[in-house]
């Protein structure tokens, strides 16, 4: 079987399609690279890529689209409902088949080194942290990017790599290692973003929610809707069902209806057996009994 590693890097732009597909194209060209999925917001003014290969070949082209990220993205003139410090926000390393959590770790150290070679500062953060109040994303990314111009002079908040100054134009990235997560994101029928942040606080771990999962509320300017918006660190300890249950419950509150949701990116197949499982009630239901597993199987 193949070595492969996943890497799903998050660009601070989701409004300029050409600026995208310009840095897209970036992973385009190396070939042994397959793009999965790569999916962006206006509202959140966000870019999500996705993509899998060798370790040698993922890294190339996280460094490559991150290159063409800071040339492209101007972070001085970024505005977004989304939570974001840099122009490439998040690059993290995810392991696929064959390789080891130990080996993307070295990939985020490798790839961080880089990017603060461009005077960009680095964060490492989830395993390949080296503090442990940097292992949460929302703690390194807090008071985002027009707050880390003060936030980096504080010697607890010294970068991993780069220099101890704010890149004005492209910002600080946060470069991790991590096990898949679910990026789950529940839209509702009310513009009041302050319901949504209620119910975000509630349903995450640190308000007492679901231990794996991380929550805020946005504001969709578009479709005049508010949105919880998740990463379930953990799919098969907080399920994905859950959280759906959790944030009806709690809207409900509120006299606010689930209208719609989305997956951002990938999702594992287990993720969405254990939801078929439990709407359904289906006993006994296995993996195998999935044709299109039982097919890839047989290859």
């Amino acid at each position: 079987m193949k070595r492969l590693m996943e890497c799903v890097p998050n660009f601070s732009e989701g409004r300029d399609e050409a600026l995208v597909e310009k840095i897209i194209d970036e992973a385009r060209k190396i070939e042994g690279i397959t793009i999965l999925d790569y999916s962006s917001d206006k509202d959140h003014n966000r870019t999500v890529l996705t993509m899998i290969g060798s370790p040698e070949k993922i890294k190339e082209a996280a460094i490559n689209t991150a290159r063409k990220a800071a040339e492209l993205i101007d972070m001085s003139k970024h505005e977004g409902a989304h939570p974001r410090m840099g122009a490439t926000d998040v690059i993290p390393f995810t392991p696929v088949s064959n390789v080891t959590i130990a080996e993307c770790i070295e990939a985020a150290k490798e790839v961080g080194a880089e990017l603060g070679s461009w005077g960009i500062p680095v964060y490492l953060y989830e395993d390949a942290c080296t503090k442990e109040d940097r292992r949460n994303l929302a703690s390194v990314r807090k008071g985002q990017y027009e707050g880390f111009f003060e936030k980096i002079k504080d010697e607890n908040w010294k970068p991993d790599f780069g220099p101890q100054e704010m890149n004005a134009k492209s910002g600080a990235t946060a470069v991790g290692a991590r096990v898949p997560l679910v990026a789950f994101n529940i839209n509702l029928d009310t513009p009041n973003v302050e319901i949504a942040d209620k119910i975000a606080k509630k349903v995450r771990h640190l308000g007492g929610g679901l231990r794996y999962v991380k929550a805020i509320g946005l504001k969709l300017e578009e479709r005049n809707q508010t949105q919880v918006s998740m990463n379930l660190v953990n799919y098969e300890k907080s399920a994905v069902y859950q959280a759906f249950e959790m944030v009806k419950m709690e809207a409900r509150r509120y006299g606010v209806n689930v209208v719609g949701s989305e997956v951002i990116g990938t999702i594992p197949m287990k993720a969405l057996l254990d939801v078929a499982e439990y709407y359904l009630q289906i006993e006994n239901f296995g993996m195998d009994q999935i044709l299109e597993k039982r097919l890839l199987d047989e290859q």
